[in-house]
């Protein structure tokens, strides 16, 4: 917005100068272009850089319905940075895949939030990194996926959807979908419920659905309880699939 106002401006001066102004009116509009070239970059100025972290332990690191962790507890953190509508970040977390590698979680992310009349969206892009991803073929574990999410109120309610893609999952396994619906309802000051229904297909590895349920205790300004059941369709694929309640305790400030 500022570039523009500086390059309107150039504009009238030089084209106004070229046809012989009178002094009177040149001091009106540099005057109007000053405070046109102010206000803009005053609304420019508005939007700040902004700098948020979170940290947490769990019970289990829960993915997409899966534990990560062999069922085991987790502990992650991040760091989120946004200005305007637009936003990036790293975040980390322990993992266990029954291997003896990969032992860390590291995800990129970055992307935009504008807003649709009373609809929020979420456009981005996501690289999912891991610590010591070596196996028989070195990064097998580390794809990328782009979303897109938008959400709503509705009452006192915030209702949304999401869909992400990966052009190639790990192991090689082909492109990959996954599709979700979600809500959240305050239910006091400090408590509220909130669920989700999930689906993912995997080119060459099938796919699944996957749900979870539960609900968020503030117990200060800057921490929150969390207790929430999930499970799957696909218990045949072990145990990390099955049904689970996780507790969890994040700090955001």
């Amino acid at each position: 917005m500022r570039l523009q106002a500086q390059s309107v401006a150039g504009f009238a001066l030089t084209d106004d100068t070229d046809k012989g102004i009178k002094p009177m009116k040149f001091a009106k509009i540099a005057l109007v272009a000053a405070a046109a070239t102010v206000a803009l970059s005053g609304a420019a100025m508005a939007d700040e850089l902004k700098l948020s972290y979170n940290v947490g332990i769990a019970s289990d690191y829960v993915f997409r319905g899966v534990s990560n962790t062999q069922e085991d507890p987790q502990i992650f953190g991040g760091i989120d940075a946004s200005y305007g509508i637009g936003y990036a970040g790293v975040w980390a977390s322990n993992v266990d895949f029954g291997t003896d590698d990969p032992s860390a979680e590291i995800d990129l992310y970055a992307g935009v939030k504008p807003t649709l009349g009373d609809t929020s969206l979420d456009l981005g892009v996501i690289y999912y990194g891991y610590v010591d991803d070596k196996g028989a073929t070195p990064g097998q574990y580390g794809y990328l996926e782009l979303k897109a999410a938008a959400s709503r109120a509705v009452g006192k309610a915030t209702v949304g959807v999401a869909a992400y893609y990966s052009p190639e999952f790990p192991f090689e396994s082909g492109n990959a979908f996954y599709y979700e619906v979600n809500g959240s309802l305050p239910v006091a000051e400090k408590l509220s419920v909130s669920a989700a229904l999930g689906h993912q297909e995997i080119k060459h590895a099938g796919d699944y659905n996957t749900w979870n349920i539960g609900a968020t205790y503030a117990l200060t300004e800057k921490l929150a309880a969390d207790l929430r059941y999930s499970d799957t369709d696909e218990h045949g694929y072990g145990a990390i699939y099955g049904d689970r309640i996780t507790v969890s305790l994040k700090a955001a400030f």
